[in-house]
């Protein structure tokens, strides 16, 4: 028989679990929606170690946040030339203590480059720890080790149409 304090902590333990994958998938919708001061907020404030292979490894979230910004805002005749589709799959989240965990997910990821006209198609594992902060998930490290990707050139008469940033709710500056 499971005792009511049992219940409990495994309720508990869940919440804790749901809250992790909630900050994933809010560091994935900030990519996607060009959001740098959302995809800034996902990490510890000072000390986040991240690895993104050939973006670069940092000691600290800011520096990739400044690269986040040159990729992902880059503009031409005031369009977006760079778009990004992240989808995170099959969490795996261990809890370390009541304010660490670590998380394991697998990345799907799409990518269109209008000023190569080359699309790129990418999966790879992200390895993340997180803690608490001021009460809140944040990661405080992430690496991501690539397993393949394909990049292909868009044909000639393959049309591409981004929505104009005035037009979005929500993301797209």
């Amino acid at each position: 028989m499971t005792s009511t304090d049992d219940l409990a902590r495994r309720l508990d333990d869940l919440d804790r679990i749901e809250a992790i994958k909630q900050l994933k998938h809010r560091y994935w919708r900030a990519c996607d929606g060009k959001d740098p001061n959302g995809f800034r907020r996902c990490f510890i404030r000072s000390g986040a170690r991240i690895d993104y292979g050939p973006l670069g490894a940092f000691d600290d979230a800011t520096p990739m946040t400044r690269i986040f910004e040159q990729v992902a805002l880059h503009r031409v005749d005031g369009q977006y030339v760079i778009l990004d589709m992240h989808h995170g799959l099959h969490p795996d989240i261990t809890l370390t203590s009541a304010t660490t965990a670590t998380g394991r997910w697998t990345l799907k990821f799409r990518q269109v480059n209008l000023l190569d006209r080359t699309e790129l198609l990418m999966t790879g594992e992200y390895d993340d720890e997180y803690q608490i902060e001021d009460g809140e998930w944040k990661m405080s490290a992430s690496t991501l080790t690539p397993r393949w990707s394909l990049r292909r050139p868009l044909g000639e008469d393959t049309v591409v149409t981004p929505v104009p940033a005035d037009h979005r709710r929500g993301g797209f500056a």
